[in-house]
């Protein structure tokens, strides 16, 4: 059943949903999002990974926003939500996850929003199939002690939490990156400010290499 739609002037409503779809693990539950075009000249897929000990739930405001040009999926990742739990609850068995959604969409490449702990899922995805993963965004950094390095362009949207070591370890993983400030916002930005944010994502998405 829809939960909600985005009118755009020119396209029509963006079209919004939920669904499971199997991994490794089970079922994941995901909520999506499709322009009114209906796959017809769209941008580049987007998955969305929302933070650790949340769900897609993060998402719902800001995916109409960012859907009006680009199919956009936002998983519960594993154990998290709606999904089936993984076995050790790891960023890498989240990654494994995501590329067996990719996988089963019959996508060949994909951009990345990661939000906290789900930019430690983008990371770790781009570095093992740089290949399917083309950019990526992050709000807000991951506090893992190690961040796998990836080569990808990137958008790195600091926030007043993030701390200088997490902003280094942050510029050393990915180099092609560019940060931005978004320290005016809370941490609830994506329920407070989805259009801001959206229009500014997909900007970055949409420039042209």
């Amino acid at each position: 059943m829809a939960k909600s739609a985005k009118v755009n002037s020119s396209a029509g409503p963006v079209r919004t949903r939920r669904a499971y779809f199997d991994c490794r693990f089970g079922q994941l539950h995901v909520r999506t999002a499709f322009p009114a075009t209906g796959g017809f000249d769209e941008q580049v897929t987007l998955f969305c990974l929302h933070p650790a000990k949340s769900s897609s739930r993060w998402f719902v405001r800001f995916l109409p926003e960012i859907a009006d040009v680009r199919s956009v999926y936002a998983p519960d990742l594993p154990g998290l939500g709606e999904s089936d739990p993984s076995l050790r609850g790891s960023v890498a068995d989240a990654a494994a996850a995501l590329s067996d959604l990719a996988n089963d969409l019959r996508l060949r490449e994909i951009d990345l929003l990661g939000v906290h702990g789900g930019a430690a899922v983008a990371l770790e995805l781009a570095q093992a199939r740089p290949e399917l993963a083309r950019r990526l965004v992050l709000v807000g950094l991951p506090e893992d002690d190690k961040l796998p390095t990836v080569r990808q362009p990137g958008l790195v949207m600091r926030t007043r939490m993030d701390t200088s070591e997490q902003i280094a370890k942050a510029k050393t993983a990915l180099p092609q990156a560019k940060f931005v400030d978004i320290t005016d916002y809370a941490d609830d930005l994506f329920e407070v400010a989805p259009i801001t944010l959206a229009k500014q994502i997909g900007t970055f998405l949409s420039a042209r290499p």
